[in-house]
């Protein structure tokens, strides 16, 4: 960007002390601008008055009433319909958006404000991070998950070489399809009281290994983006490697020598009242994310470690519960700005195609997962139990889609064919968790799984490490 100096009067003078007490020249003053890359111009000071003052953007403040009170509307609309709320934003900004009733003006401007959902929903999930949750489920969560992980990159890297793609996106689209919905699946489980079931113990642990997969798949990101060869890429991967290995180890160091120390502080500052220390956990995770991105790995990397630093404390409860309300907030912000990139016109225009992607998907996805848990040994009425309930593309896969776009990974009709199908995958999973009992019936008519109930020696595998 170039910052200049437009001039709005016919001459210059040097700065005088009287003028301090002489304004009537100020309308033909200079006027300060910013020129970015496309040429924009921007005003830096008010074109009334000779000297900056405070300022309002009032279109800015319009359109993000707009998004916020079309989300809400949508997400009660969803909830009330049984629907994931995620959907309701996604559909809300649609509407709003360009591609829709065309109401936001300043796009670019709501979408870097949106970006502070992407960091806060990282933030979240490692504040929520549990090694010990992750072990309770022993294999087949994590050498099953990363295996169906590697799967799917595996199976798209080569579809995308088959068809004339690049393998780089092929891969990525991989590990987006990888990627499960935590809220929804959790929520379908507690509702059906099989969130303590077998299967629901595997579901949940190979959910929480892939959202912990989350934070390292942004730090592959910029290699699949790079236009380089594969030995530029090699070693691309290698530095990042290298400068992961540090920043892992200065947040192990931090995690337990200062963390503790500074958040057992600020609860004592903040005795009376919880602001300053949701001010300063909102602040630390600003910090760690900046100096993530500094090092060239990512905002959301440097955001999801701040929560891991917290979550090995005493206060990690306390500080999601003071987060949480502001997360929530700009994790709507984030969907309903996703929500506008999405041309309503487009995906009608391609419904057969999307609606195509979304069975392909919960196909595949339920295959995938049906035989990597069968392998680990179990049955295979628990094995198709986990393969269905994994059947959609999770939430976090809009911050990895977001992410790639960024770094324009994917572009054009791929993009809009992934958001398409991502949300439709969504709104399909209430109804395929309704059916699920009505297949189970099916399969036991036709044999495929046993009538009686879980043996005990498959129940106790879940719970070896």
């Amino acid at each position: 960007m170039i910052l200049k100096k437009r001039s709005m009067g016919i001459g210059t003078r040097p700065f005088q002390f009287q003028d301090v007490f002489f304004s009537d020249q100020e309308d033909s003053d200079d006027e300060m601008t910013l020129i970015d890359k496309k040429d924009n111009v921007f005003v830096m000071s008010n074109k009334k008055s000779k000297y900056p003052v405070l300022q309002v953007d009032l279109r800015l403040i319009s359109d993000l009433v707009v998004v916020i009170v079309s989300a809400a509307i949508g997400g009660i609309i969803f909830s009330c319909l049984g629907q994931p709320v995620i959907v309701g934003y996604l559909l809300a900004g649609s509407i709003i958006g360009p591609g829709g009733l065309k109401f936001i003006s300043e796009l670019v401007q709501v979408e870097t404000f949106a970006q502070f959902g992407v960091v806060f929903l990282l933030f979240a999930l490692g504040l929520e991070f549990s090694l010990t949750k992750l072990k309770a489920v022993g294999h087949v969560a994590v050498l099953g998950g990363l295996l169906q992980i590697a799967i799917f990159m595996f199976l798209c890297g080569i579809t995308a070489a088959l068809c004339g793609a690049k393998l780089s996106e092929g891969v990525f689209v991989g590990s987006f399809l990888s990627m499960s919905s935590t809220a929804v699946v959790v929520k379908f489980l507690v509702e059906q009281n099989s969130n303590n079931a077998l299967h629901g113990q595997v579901t949940i642990g190979t959910l929480i290994l892939q959202d912990c997969a989350v934070g390292l798949l942004f730090a592959l990101l910029p290699v699949l983006g790079g236009n380089s060869g594969l030995l530029q890429g090699m070693v691309s991967m290698g530095k990042l490697l290298l400068v992961l290995s540090i920043y892992l180890t200065v947040t192990s160091i931090l995690s337990w020598s200062f963390v503790p120390r500074f958040l057992k502080l600020m609860i004592q500052l903040s005795s009376q009242t919880n602001e300053l220390y949701q001010l300063a956990a909102v602040a630390f995770c600003l910090l760690s994310a900046w100096c993530s991105d500094k090092l060239g790995l990512s905002l959301e990397l440097g955001s999801f470690m701040a929560g891991v630093m917290i979550s090995t404390t005493d206060f990690a409860k306390h500080t999601l519960d003071q987060v949480e309300p502001i997360r929530n907030l700009f994790a709507a912000l984030f969907l309903s700005s996703i929500g506008m990139l999405i041309h309503v016109h487009f995906l009608w225009n391609h419904v057969d195609i999307l609606l195509a992607s979304v069975i392909l998907v919960i196909i595949v996805k339920t295959a995938v997962g049906t035989i990597v848990t069968k392998l680990f040994g179990y049955s295979m009425r628990t094995s198709f139990l986990v393969g269905v309930s994994l059947a959609q593309i999770g939430e976090f896969a809009f911050v990895l889609l977001s992410r790639a776009s960024n770094l324009h990974l994917v572009e054009g009709k791929m993009y809009l064919l992934l958001l398409g199908t991502t949300a439709l995958s969504l709104v399909t999973t209430p109804l395929l968790f309704k059916l699920i009992p009505n297949v189970m019936n099916l399969g036991i008519l036709l044999h495929w799984f046993p009538s009686e109930g879980t043996p005990r020696s498959e129940a106790h595998r879940g719970l070896r490490f």
